[in-house]
């Protein structure tokens, strides 16, 4: 069974007052587009919710607040977003707008491409840069980017890391996305938006208050489970930041091979005891067979202890780096 988010939900897990009209614009469409682009169930609308909620300061914002700032100036010329190499305006015309600060020429040309490949009579947004925030394009621009860039494929995997790098290009905001996530995945799950400790403690996990990567996994597949999914199914999973994993060093192996080098152990057990070749002199060829025969054994003892730590070691790191 899916389960949708609902405005309640939304304003619940919210920092703040938020927007109506600019939340209810991302509902609508959500409710309307959702199922058709894999929206409708939960796990993946969380993971949505967070990135609009932190690029729009939870539906307060539709639009790119313009300065111009210096990195505004520069969106002018930013050929790699589609605006021309001139100093003729492109930046503020095509400036951040919806919930997701849908920017720059090529990406208001794209999203009115997508629209009609769509069957949907839009306007043209490079013409109309101004349309794409009157209804239901207003909602409909952020569903465009998260199914154009494959973010459902990232939210399987609960990988909140990812999907801000394809987003923000970088990890710019990533604690307040985690805090959106965490805050919106507990009041889904029927939880209050701080009762972090509430659910730690019914997941059986460290009751620290701290959204972690293991916390923060326990809520992916939490929310999986609204939807009668799991990590055991080969389409989803837990990321692979989602768990908290002491990597032993290959510097650790290396040390060990030298405070176990053969003949180190040999060199400590002889010259290191105070015992040199000059030593063995005038001993009985009894006394001496035994005292070879028990550096012989020593060493070899030395040997398998060696190999023994090294292949632990391996195993060790085999085992918590998987």
């Amino acid at each position: 069974m899916n389960v949708q988010v609902t405005a309640e939900q939304l304003r619940a897990a919210a920092k703040g007052a938020v927007n109506a009209q600019n939340m209810n614009s991302v509902l609508i469409t959500i409710s309307r587009y959702g199922a058709e682009l894999g929206m409708d169930r939960p796990h993946r609308a969380v993971q949505f919710y967070a990135q609009v909620m932190h690029e729009s300061g939870d539906f307060r914002y539709d639009r790119e607040i313009w300065g111009p700032t210096p990195a505004q100036k520069r969106y002018d010329t930013r050929a790699d977003l589609g605006n021309t190499p001139e100093l003729d305006g492109d930046g503020k015309i095509y400036a951040g707008r919806t919930a997701m600060q849908i920017t720059g020429k090529a990406n208001y040309r794209a999203f009115t491409d997508w629209c009609r490949s769509h069957a949907m009579n839009c306007p043209d947004f490079v013409r109309h840069p101004e349309a794409i925030n009157t209804d239901p394009w207003e909602g409909l621009g952020p569903l465009w980017y998260w199914d154009t860039h494959d973010l459902n494929r990232w939210a399987d995997q609960g990988d909140i890391e990812t999907i801000t790098k394809r987003i923000n290009g970088g990890i710019n905001g990533l604690a307040d996305r985690i805090d959106h996530y965490v805050r919106l995945s507990l009041v889904v799950l029927g939880y209050k938006a701080d009762g972090v400790r509430q659910f730690q403690a019914n997941a059986g996990l460290d009751v620290d208050g701290d959204a972690g990567p293991k916390t923060r996994s326990a809520l992916h597949k939490a929310l999986l489970a609204l939807s009668g999914a799991s990590t055991k199914m080969a389409a989803f999973s837990a990321a692979p930041v989602v768990e908290e994993k002491a990597v032993v060093p290959a510097a650790v192996e290396q040390t060990v091979k030298k405070k176990f080098n053969l003949l180190g152990w040999i060199g400590s057990a002889v010259s290191g005891g105070g015992l040199s070749l000059a030593a063995f002199a005038g001993f009985d060829w009894k006394a001496l067979l035994v005292i070879v025969g028990a550096v012989t054994v020593i060493g070899l003892g030395a040997l398998f202890l060696r190999q023994w730590i090294i292949a632990a070691i391996k195993d060790i790191r085999q085992a918590v780096e998987e």
